[in-house]
């Protein structure tokens, strides 16, 4: 091989390690500027190759390049999803969940081929390292002792920058994420522990509950999306305020009132279960490590203490498609998953049946007379991505088996011409957002004879570039109920109707479980 092909490729093979040791792990960094950072570890990297140049120290090489990437790729799809790092200790089980709503988004063939899509850049990344290592490794000198004189400072350098104690030029961008990911795992093994604890100790236990409320039904209705941003962000707020302001007028005509503020969700973008988990338990669910810990624990949740009072527990779980063994936690009485709830129109993409349907079929299958009270949780899912098509608001008596929504289902853009374009993926939101809350505050009001109590609340914000707020994870919550029922929250000083004012109260989500129970129990 000539000497001048030997250099080229030896220039090549070190800048493939270097772009991948630079490598993005964050949206916002996904700039070709970002590659030209000098990697602090690519000395310690060749000089380990010349020093070492056998096949063993090549595949180490590889084997860690290429899980890095891995964790880059998984880091990026986590901040996109959920505005934060993937955590592997915790978050393993987002990766089944992330499949189903893929292939129920765009398809199990689509879904298939993105999987394999990804273990193939992987693979390829794997070949192309095995590839550099191997032309840096045939330029080994024969004699190494010298080359490894310069492993120690180097080493140093890298590590130093690597642990923040440091701030020589360039960056050690991978040996930090593998630092920063390692310290975070070993965090969160620790915080679970504590959790743990936390959940086996429960000072609500024994005292009387829900005696305010004798009689009452209770619906706590999770909205998926519904974070603060749709009133505070100037895309959505002039269509989700007027909604929101008509269904208080309709609602105080029907002899209900209202009140408003605002829960700071666990999370945003995803995890819907993490916000039901939250509030029902009163413990703070912010990976999906917690969700689990709390289902084997005996900490109670808002669904046993109703139960125990003489509620019959009901679920409607439209999106339930799967066994879902987690439900034996919470005690239903009764689940209504995807399959039992009657639908059989067709499906909106991910999204199995119209909310509008959802309530309908609930209404028809747990509150007819007679019956004891009914406790629902009940998760509304007409605005979960991919917010596309929108279903229309029909004549309660017209729904029938659902068949009726099929034209609507059919109709439109398929979400992978929508989701081209980030403004039209935000006015679906909008739009599917809208259609979401008017048909909850429809059904409050066609329940209004019956003066239920009715808990409306965002489970997360959307994903941040929907929200347009990165930082933000507060989430909207309403109270419908009786008049003489709503002026016991008094004290919570929740702003009247159903548009919260701007200084509203925050809570904490994990905190409504006990105040709720507190403001329930008789004087």
């Amino acid at each position: 091989m000539p000497a001048w092909t030997r250099t080229a490729t030896m220039v090549l093979a070190v800048a493939l390690l270097a772009a991948l040791l630079v490598a993005p792990n964050h949206p916002d960094a996904l700039r070709p500027a970002a590659l030209l950072a000098f990697p602090l570890e690519l000395p310690t990297l060749v000089l380990l190759l010349l020093i070492f140049p056998g096949r063993a120290l090549r595949a180490v090489v590889a084997a860690i390049l290429t899980a890095m990437t891995a964790l880059r790729l998984a880091d990026l799809a986590a901040f996109t999803a959920y505005a934060r790092p993937f955590n592997p200790a915790l978050d393993m089980g987002l990766v089944p969940a992330s499949w189903r709503l893929l292939s129920g988004t765009v398809g199990p063939p689509a879904a298939l081929a993105v999987a394999l899509a990804l273990v193939a850049a992987l693979a390829l990344v794997a070949a192309a390292i095995w590839w550099a290592t191997g032309r840096i490794a045939r330029a080994a000198p024969t004699r190494r002792a010298p080359l490894a004189l310069l492993l120690v400072p180097a080493v140093a350098v890298a590590l130093l920058d690597a642990s923040g104690r440091a701030d020589p030029p360039g960056a050690a961008q991978t040996a930090r994420l593998a630092y920063e990911h390692s310290r975070d795992a070993i965090a969160g093994r620790a915080g679970l522990a504590r959790f743990r604890a936390e959940a086996a100790r429960d000072p609500e236990v024994g005292r009387p509950q829900f005696g305010a409320l004798a009689g009452t039904d209770i619906f706590v209705v999770f909205v998926e999306s519904y974070g603060r941003s749709a009133l505070d962000n100037p895309r959505y707020a002039p269509t989700i305020t007027a909604t929101l302001e008509r269904a208080e007028g309709a609602l105080t005509a029907a002899g209900l009132a209202t009140r408003s503020a605002f829960l700071t969700a666990p999370m945003v973008g995803g995890q819907s279960w993490l916000a039901h988990g939250s509030l029902l338990s009163g413990l703070r669910l912010d990976t999906d490590a917690r969700y689990r810990a709390l289902i084997e624990s005996p900490r109670k949740s808002l669904t046993h203490f109703a139960k125990a009072a003489g509620w019959h527990v009901v679920a409607v779980m439209p999106a339930i498609t799967l066994a879902w063994p987690e439900a034996d936690y919470f005690g239903y009485d009764r689940i209504l998953a995807a399959a039992d709830l009657g639908y059989r129109g067709q499906p909106f993409n991910w999204v199995t049946m119209p909310d509008q349907f959802t309530l309908a079929a609930f209404e028809k299958l747990a509150l007819t007379e007679p019956r004891p009270p009914v406790f629902a949780e009940i998760a509304l899912i007409s605005s979960h991505a991919p917010w596309t098509p929108i279903p229309p608001l029909l004549p309660w008596d017209t729904l029938g088996d659902g068949h009726v929504f099929d034209a609507a289902a059919t109709a439109g853009d398929a979400p992978e011409i929508v989701w081209r374009d980030q403004d039209r993926v935000r006015d679906q939101y909008r739009l599917a957002l809208d259609y979401s809350l008017a048909t909850v505050a429809a059904f409050a009001e066609r329940r209004a004879a019956t003066r239920p109590l009715i808990v409306v609340l965002g489970d997360h914000q959307p994903a941040s570039f929907v929200s347009e707020d990165p930082t933000g994870r507060e989430v909207p919550v309403h109270i419908i109920g009786a008049p003489e029922v709503l002026a016991r929250l008094d004290g919570w000083h929740w702003t009247r109707g159903l548009v919260p004012a701007p200084d509203a109260p925050i809570w904490p989500m994990e905190a409504f479980r006990d105040r709720f129970l507190d403001a329930s129990a008789r004087d």
